[in-house]
């Protein structure tokens, strides 16, 4: 074994630290002018691991090496130890910035080994060396340097330097503050994935275990591989040797408390009160500490306790931070108590805690009101913050009349701003360690009392909307369905417009002030002094701030990028041209017009050009400010994408008993990574999913689904459970409003060809066999995830109910890009096989418009307006024109009022006119316009105003230069006189004679020969 040259350049550069701090002017007084440092180690003291000569070694060497001796003098450092550690120290002789090394080996022979210290001691010989006084090490090594110092007759000054030490060992580099931070997720693991179930469910199952019994299984579980798996350890500790306890886990509980770190688990009885328990993982021989406290079933007076300590706690933590006096900590803390909570001033510990490293407890570093050395940043603190013996106002027996609360944190100091907390994976709010075990009977009993209520509703629900069938002997009956169809939808049309007139009778509701651009100011430089310094008359864009700084008469005038509508840039000749255009009030037929300004009336410059005959940088400034451009509305773009994004709460993690769990499931979206399955949880206010080989987690509240849906896989290769949100979430990277947990139900792996393990599952190769296995399979996994989803609804408390699509009543469309199955449920119309889904709340919908139903087409169109008028309407295009009549029949039973129509309309149009005035809308009848009862006046009308079809422009000219022809009036004349016009009408000759005349007239009135045509002039032959 050897140190490997990472480790040597780390052993070199923390001595050559050492070094320099020992010699520095401003440490005299702390190293006391000592010549030499001696560090004597002898045997491994299994009772007391933390000793600071120790603690000296293993920050040199990354290890503790027993049984030697380190003599460190200004660059040079000299060891004494045994072959084989001499051969590891040798090692160390490798990389830049040495100092020297001298290593001497000792042997089996005592009389040589006394020998070998010799010279050391005749170099240290009346001088000044520092020592650690309290370290009082025994074995071979120590009892040969006494006599060799014994047998030399010469002395020398012992100075105790233990403070020196632990200044130089309290400010952790990088590495040490990495090592630290990964000890703190073990501890956090440990706790989290053990120690909380293991209580909690001991406490549900009221078993009879001791507070040493559970400390002795907790410490046992790192020895336990099969333990060891549930903790879900953090994947970089490669070697498992590098992870130890601190100290044995301290459990208590029962009114008996001691919140000193060196307390000790008692052989009571685990108590379902108040529970305390800190425990303390090290990692590569570095200390981090946890300790919660949880309360059962506890009253409000620990509550508003407990609460309190959080709320101390995080006082403290914004108090600690570089430079800061530990004594001023510590006094702010208890003036913070004496002004919220007198009462609790003499329950607080003495201490808030102390520094840790290597060593679990630096007794240089404890936080009290006595202590005035400062805190420096990259420090690490254990923060223990506690009340003790407090009464309990409703004590449940007698071992509950007291209790102590504690709260024990990792922290590392920062240079400004709070500390951090390393140990934060593991929650201390209130509602993740209350327990409420006695009100589990009552709930259990409201929640069976709800289940029967359920099938029924679905039955009904099923009965009105499943289609009747229908058969040529039904003429009759169909003529009167649909009749009382128009007569139902009469209905719904008055009581849409009796809805609409109250809505915005008043004039409010439209909605249309709330999606009204608001200006927005943009600010370049606070002040004209943070404006860069220009030199000359040049164009510079500043990226950092967004800016393009203009020379405008003499001065460099800032334009931030919002306001630049586009740059040109032009060549001409040996000059280049460049034009800014602004944005400015009044600016039509562009998409800013709409853009609001604060003071439209004001002066704005329009336009401004630049000429210049330097092409090069004239052409980069161009691309500079085109970038700057694009950059600019592309955050624009992402702002308004995350606009409507909302966080969730945190998660309430089931407590008492192990999650309801569906194991093996994939989602969709994708999570970030390799396609994995994991496992999905019902816990008390949401459910969790959990991927199995990664840390990729999410969870889903129920206060923000708003739709759950399960889908069977019959005749689908999928079995599903989805989620429709209230609001979009954030799930890794990606924006969504569904997410969907799946299983594949169709067993292709072993469908291709019959190998051996499809005999052996199947045990046979006959189809009909398969088939059967194929359905059963079907069937569990469409039980499984049916009833995991009633699960869910049920915890929910009545917030989701399950809502399962209506194969039967189907349809073909294309909502997106591609022709999907579109499938009817209780409340919505959806589509969830495959993504992008779609999800339509029917009672959100304001108005359904089928457009393009006319004989001779194949499919038509189906658009949906929401009764928010400003959300996008939903148009669902090809869907076959055999379905019509069962589309028609679901909106009807579905109550949603529908129209026909012939053509497309410009719905975009449509929505900006109605939401300009709801009030006059609604007044002159609302959606009236669309109703196929005047078919042939609503489209002429809606083709000129608002449809895609637009009437070319030569038509529109000759239209224009007919109003004086004769054409035009004998047209007029015959529409007023339609009688005549129905007895007597011209053959096909006059009728061409009279075209001729009025194109004729038309062209001697533009200044035009008229051509005479063929078929006129071969008339004029035959007449003669």
């Amino acid at each position: 074994m050897t140190f490997s040259e990472a480790a040597a350049k780390r052993f070199h550069r923390r001595a050559r630290f050492l070094f320099t701090q020992w010699k520095s002017p401003s440490n005299a007084n702390l190293f006391h002018d000592v010549d030499a440092i001696l560090l004597l180690i002898g045997e491994d003291d299994y009772e007391n691991p933390y000793r600071k000569s120790v603690t000296a070694e293993t920050w040199l060497l990354g290890m503790p090496m027993y049984q030697s001796l380190i003599l460190l003098v200004p660059d040079k450092a000299t060891f004494v130890c045994s072959g084989k550690k001499a051969d590891l120290v040798e090692s160390l002789k490798k990389g830049d910035k040495q100092i020297t090394l001298d290593i001497l080996r000792r042997t089996k022979d005592q009389e040589k080994n006394i020998s070998l210290y010799e010279p050391l001691i005749e170099e240290i010989a009346g001088k000044r060396v520092g020592i650690v006084e309290k370290d009082k090490f025994t074995g071979k090594n120590v009892d040969e340097w006494k006599k060799a110092l014994k047998a030399s007759g010469k002395s020398f000054e012992n100075v105790d330097i233990t403070p020196a030490l632990s200044a130089c060992f309290a400010v952790k580099d990088e590495e040490e503050i990495k090592t630290m931070r990964m000890a703190s997720r073990l501890s956090v693991s440990v706790m989290k994935n053990y120690f909380i179930d293991e209580m909690s469910t001991i406490v549900d199952e009221e078993r009879q275990v001791t507070h040493e019994k559970l400390s002795e299984q907790t410490e046992g579980i790192l020895d336990d591989p099969k333990l060891v798996k549930k903790l879900r350890l953090p994947v970089e500790p490669d070697n498992k040797d590098e992870v130890d306890w601190c100290y044995s886990p301290i459990v208590q509980s029962g009114g008996e408390y001691d919140l000193k770190s060196s307390a000790m688990s008692n052989s009571s009885n685990l108590h379902a009160g108040v529970i305390i328990c800190s425990l303390g993982i090290r990692y590569k021989y570095y200390c981090s500490n946890i300790g919660r406290t949880f309360l059962i079933d506890p009253n409000k007076t620990q509550e508003k306790n407990y609460e309190f300590l959080l709320e101390l706690q995080k006082k403290i933590l914004d108090n600690i931070h570089d430079g800061v006096k530990i004594r001023d900590v510590y006094e702010s803390a208890m003036e913070y108590i004496k002004t919220k909570r007198p009462d609790l001033e003499k329950h607080l510990t003495r201490s808030l805690g102390f520094g840790m490293g290597i060593e679990f407890r630096e007794a240089s570093y404890v936080l009290h009101g006595r202590n005035v050395r400062e805190l420096r940043n990259g420090m690490v603190l254990n923060l223990s913050v506690g009340f003790s013996d407090l009464e309990n106002p409703k004590p449940a027996d007698k071992r509950s009349k007291t209790y102590s609360l504690l709260l024990v944190d990792t922290i590392r100091v920062s240079s400004d701003g709070p500390a951090t907390v390393l140990t934060d994976g593991c929650s201390k709010n209130l509602n993740e360690v209350s327990y409420f075990f006695k009100a589990d009977g009552s709930e259990t009993e409201q929640q069976e009392k709800k289940k029967p209520a359920k099938p029924a509703k679905k039955e009904t629900t099923s009965k009105s909307a499943v289609l009747r069938s229908k058969f040529r002997s039904e003429d009759q009956d169909e003529e009167s369905r649909e009749q009382k169809r128009k007569e139902h939808q009469k209905e719904l049309f008055a009581k849409k417009l009796a809805e609409g007139l109250a809505k915005f009778a008043d004039g409010s509701g439209n909605g249309e002030d709330d999606n009204k651009p608001v200006f927005k100011k943009f600010e370049s430089y606070r002040s004209e002094a943070k404006l860069p310094q220009v030199r000359e008359q040049k164009i510079v864009v500043d990226k950092r701030n967004e800016t393009v700084i203009l020379p405008f008469y003499g001065m460099a005038v800032p334009f931030h990028i919002t306001t630049l509508k586009n740059a040109s840039k032009s060549d001409e000749g040996d000059f280049v041209m460049l034009r800014l255009n602004f944005i400015t009030p009044g600016q039509a037929g562009g998409k800013k017009e709409d853009m609001p300004f604060h003071d439209p009336n004001a002066t704005f410059v329009r336009a401004l050009t630049f000429r210049s005959a330097d092409t090069h940088r004239m052409t980069q400034i161009y691309r500079d400010i085109t970038d700057l451009k694009k950059e600019a509305a592309k955050k624009e773009t992402e702002r308004k994408e995350m606009a409507d994004v909302v966080e969730q709460d945190n998660l309430i993690v089931v407590k008492g008993r192990r999650p309801i769990r569906l194991p093996d499931v994939y989602v969709r979206p994708q999570l970030d990574g390799k396609r994995l399955p994991g496992e999905l949880e019902i816990h008390q206010n949401g459910i969790r999913y959990q991927s199995i080989k990664s840390d990729n987690s999410f969870n889903v509240l129920f206060t923000n689904v708003k739709h759950l849906f399960f889908q069977p896989c019959d005749n689908e290769l999928l079995v599903l459970i989805h989620v429709h949100f209230k609001n979009p979430v954030m799930i890794g990277k990606k924006k969504t409003k569904d997410i969907q947990f799946y299983r594949e139900a169709s067993d292709i792996q072993y469908d291709e060809t019959g190998n051996k393990r499809r005999r052996h599952m199947y045990g046979d190769e006959d189809e009909l066999e398969s088939e059967q296995e194929e359905r059963r399979r079907r069937a569990n996994l469409n039980r499984e995830f049916k009833t995991f989803a009633e699960k869910i609804a049920d915890a929910s408390d009545g917030r989701v109910e399950v809502d399962t699509p209506f194969r039967e009543l189907g349809f073909t469309g294309v909502p997106f890009r591609s022709n999907v199955l579109l499938q009817p449920t209780t409340d919505c119309l959806v589509h969830l096989s495959d993504p992008p889904f779609m999800v339509v709340t029917i009672n959100e919908i304001e108005i359904a418009h089928l457009e393009r139903v006319q004989f001779g087409l194949k499919n038509f169109d189906m658009v949906f307006v929401f009764k928010d008028l400003r959300r996008p309407p939903i148009q669902i295009n090809t869907i076959p024109m055999s379905q019509l009549d069962n589309v028609k029949d679901w909106l009807d039973s579905v109550e949603v009022a529908f129209t026909e129509g012939l053509v497309n309309l410009n719905w975009s149009m449509i929505l900006k006119t109605v939401l300009a005035d709801p009030a006059d809308f609604y007044r002159n009848g609302g959606w009236s316009f669309l109703t196929s009862g005047s078919d042939d006046e609503g489209v002429e009308d809606m083709s000129d105003e608002e449809s895609e079809f637009e009437i070319s422009e030569d038509e529109f000219d000759e239209s224009e230069g007919d109003d004086e022809s004769d054409f035009a009036s004998d047209a007029s004349d015959d529409s007023m006189d339609e009688e005549e016009l129905s007895d007597s009408g011209d053959d096909w000759d006059e009728l061409e004679e009279k075209a001729r005349k009025a194109d004729e007239r038309k062209l001697k009135r533009n200044g035009d020969e008229l051509p005479v045509p063929p078929s006129a002039s071969n008339k004029k032959q035959r007449r003669r």
